[in-house]
């Protein structure tokens, strides 16, 4: 409306203007000559110019009416819209609504057949404890008439044998073990080879609680070097201005230096023993030059490694030598040096590996075999245990495997790889190595222990099995590996004999502490004696 009112208004004062122009042009004509004509033609001309401004009004005034008509309907169409949007919105929450309804209808359902199923079990679960209870009444009731049997059973037999609980027990037990012992004997015999298919599983077990109790002060007194140093104020030097000397040991060498109370000494701790000796020989050039600083560790660390690589080959080709051993492979030398840096049960690798070869040369010898396979499997049947711990396996087969690649004999390669019984022996040198290696590890003092403990063990091995009955003698053989023990044939049967080994081999268990395992055998002997007269 306010459009019309406007365009209105506009082509009202069009037409006072012109009808001013109109004047004006008549009033300037009538002061000319012609004033009569020119006043003729001027209200002509008016006339004119007033009809051609109301027909522009009218037009524009027509015009405003039919834009405003178009903007009510397009106000009209537009409101139209956002009510079908509205409608259409109301509709979609609508049908949201009724879904979400049946989705809770349904779940309504489900809860209720779940309390429903809820409610049977609960009635189940109730029925069976009534009939649980029950059970144990009848069990309680028969359990109370057989102890009452038991009771009467006993005052009948101390009646009559006028013994008291203890003693008329024993007696029953006695007599229905010495029925029965044979048939012990074999059941026993039975659970064993039962057992059998879990011994592998057992062993493994049995062996990890062993390392976990034989292993802390061992382990602690085999991955540490003492480094004596000449005051207490060199210790501030190795750690240096803001512990930068210390740690850039640690990082060339790979080993933690442990810098504690200790007067005038410094403790290297590493597992590998041939860094932790490559850190002691350095650090203590370190001390002797008195220049400590990072630039300078690190130039002697790698001087000290080289020193110790030819060290070690100085050692793989002097074992070598000392067995009369050629073509041996430089990364084979390599590994026989590094062994020197190892121990087991604080046997020296080195000496022991040297005196396996020279062991079983001289067996090989005395069969007519070669000595030098055995020497050579002799002495590198335990390189597999200096090999880096990123390769897995045993050190056995590790070994052999090395061996292999590294173009040894097979017989060598089979005796490196069976010498703890891990693959087959193929050979009779897998044998000879295997037992030298025995040997040389049982001996008294090779390994760690003392001689007073090992004759101890040794004595309190043969108490054991002598206080068994029908024992005549036994004997702690193999530095007190294997225990063998001779039974009176009269007294102890073949079946007893299993038994009996049975039962020493688990009061050995209970009363000794060893490393490794023991082997039990009981040796009976069947004699027929005949006089001539």
């Amino acid at each position: 409306m306010w459009g019309v009112f406007n365009l209105e208004t506009i082509g009202i004062v069009v037409a006072v203007l012109a009808a001013l122009a109109a004047g004006f042009v008549i009033g300037h004509l009538r002061k000319g000559q012609d004033l009569a004509q020119q006043t003729k033609a001027a209200e002509a001309e008016a006339q004119r110019i007033v009809e051609r401004a109301h027909a522009e009004a009218e037009s524009i005034i027509k015009r405003a009416e039919l834009a405003s008509r178009e903007q009510t309907i397009k106000e009209n169409e537009k409101f139209e819209l956002e009510v079908k949007r509205e409608r259409s919105q109301l509709q979609e929450r609508d049908s949201r609504l009724r879904v979400k309804e049946e989705n809770l209808d349904k779940r309504e359902e489900n809860l209720d057949k779940r309390l429903e199923a809820l409610e049977r079990r609960e009635r189940d679960v109730d029925e069976r404890e009534r009939a649980l209870v029950k059970q144990e009444r009848v069990v309680e009731k028969q359990r109370a008439a057989a102890d009452e049997l038991v009771g009467r059973a006993e005052a009948t037999l101390m009646e009559m044998a006028q013994l008291n609980r203890s003693e008329a027990r024993k007696r029953v037990f006695e007599a229905v073990e010495q029925k029965h012992r044979v048939e012990i004997a074999k059941r026993v015999k039975e659970l064993e080879d039962d057992a059998m298919a879990q011994a592998d599983r057992k062993a493994k077990k049995i062996i990890a609680m062993a390392v976990q109790r034989y292993a802390g002060e061992y382990v602690t007194e085999k991955t540490v070097s003492v480094v004596n140093l000449p005051n207490e104020e060199m210790k501030g030097r190795i750690i240096g201005r803001e512990g930068r000397n210390i740690r850039a040991i640690e990082a060339a060498t790979g080993i933690d230096l442990i810098i504690d109370d200790t007067p005038e000494a410094v403790i290297l701790s590493g597992f590998s023993p041939m860094r932790r000796e490559i850190a002691r020989i350095a650090l203590d050039q370190l001390i002797a030059d008195g220049r400590i600083h990072p630039s300078r560790i690190e130039e002697v660390v790698e001087k000290v490694k080289e020193e110790v690589e030819s060290s070690v080959r100085e050692s793989g080709e002097e074992a070598t030598f000392k067995l009369q051993l050629n073509k041996v492979h430089p990364e084979i030398i390599r590994l026989i040096g590094q062994l020197k840096y190892r121990t087991s049960y604080g046997q020296n690798q080195y000496a022991h590996s040297i005196e396996v070869g020279f062991l079983a040369g001289m067996m090989a010898s005395e069969l007519g075999l070669n000595p030098k396979h055995a020497k050579r499997a002799g002495l590198l049947h335990d390189i597999g245990k200096v090999i880096d711990h990123s390769v897995e396996g045993s050190h056995a087969i590790i070994g052999a495997e090395f061996a292999k690649r590294y173009g040894e004999h097979p017989v060598v390669v089979n005796a490196i790889a069976a010498h703890h019984e891990e693959v087959p022996m193929e050979s009779v040198y897998s044998v000879l190595v295997q037992a030298a290696d025995a040997l040389s590890g049982a001996r008294p003092g090779a390994r760690r222990e003392i001689l007073e403990s090992y004759i101890r063990r040794l004595e309190d091995l043969e108490r054991i099995s002598n206080s068994f009955d029908g024992v005549e003698k036994s004997y702690a053989v193999q530095a007190g590996r294997e225990l063998r023990i001779i039974v009176c044939n009269d007294s102890v049967s073949d079946a007893e004999a299993v038994v009996l080994s049975r039962n020493i081999a688990r009061k050995i268990e209970s009363e000794l502490t060893y490393p490794g395992q023991i082997k039990v055998t009981v040796i009976r002997e069947t004699r027929a004696v005949e006089y001539a007269r």
